[in-house]
């Protein structure tokens, strides 16, 4: 699943990225609220840990921007600011969550995994398609009941592909997702990607759950 941190404290912002990414998340950094706003404008993401004292834009500002309906990032608001009015507004202004500083990170990641099991498929904790089943969660991938041995980047291409079925990516857009969009990897690397789930699902007997739409991208139809 594909994050946006928005916080600019650097050392905060750095051992949170790190955290994420080694429990499981894309993660992308922003350091103020203009600089969210323009990575909000550009990718999508499934979720958003926002702090609310941000520069050039708070991140009240930056709640305010988050359209009201169709695909948004659920966002867990981390914040110093601890009376009930801040969490009120807060929640009121669009954050689906509020967690108060000092933190254990480890409520972060579960805070973030109980905003996933909230209905709505795109982001449900665990998928199951044609006898493949991947809980994002416990970041285990299974096909017919055998275990899926994938590196981090197969395992984001399979969530992500299972999360948007019927839904076509170009490589670019994959690789956006599942590598972040500082990633100076090419797209072309995703072939070798896409190569490795389809060999292991093959293994397991799921050999024609990913396709190429020659010229523009691959789906689990």
């Amino acid at each position: 699943m594909k994050l946006l941190l928005v916080e600019d404290s650097e050392r905060l912002r750095d051992n949170l990225a790190r955290g994420l990414r080694a429990a499981g998340f894309t993660v992308d950094v922003a350091g103020d609220g203009m600089e969210a706003n323009g990575y909000l404008a550009g990718y999508a993401y499934d979720f958003m840990v926002l702090d609310l004292g941000l520069p050039r834009l708070d991140g009240f500002g930056v709640l305010r921007a988050l359209p009201s309906g169709g695909e948004r990032p659920r966002v867990l608001v981390l914040s110093a600011r601890d009376q009930v009015g801040d969490r009120v507004d807060a929640l009121n202004a669009g954050a689906d969550d509020y967690l108060v500083k000092p933190f254990a990170f480890e409520e972060v990641v579960a805070r973030l995994h109980a905003l996933a099991r909230r209905p709505s498929e795109t982001h449900a904790d665990v998928l199951e398609h044609e006898g493949v089943r991947l809980d994002a969660q416990a970041h285990r991938a299974t096909a017919n009941g055998s275990v899926l041995q994938l590196t981090p980047r197969e395992f984001a291409l399979l969530e992500l592909l299972l999360r948007h079925r019927g839904r076509v990516f170009p490589r670019a857009d994959i690789l956006e997702r599942i590598a972040g969009s500082e990633s100076e990897a090419s797209d072309r690397s995703i072939e070798v990607v896409v190569f490795g789930v389809r060999r292991k699902l093959a293994d397991a007997g799921c050999a024609s759950l990913i396709e190429n739409r020659r010229g523009a991208g691959y789906l689990i139809p």
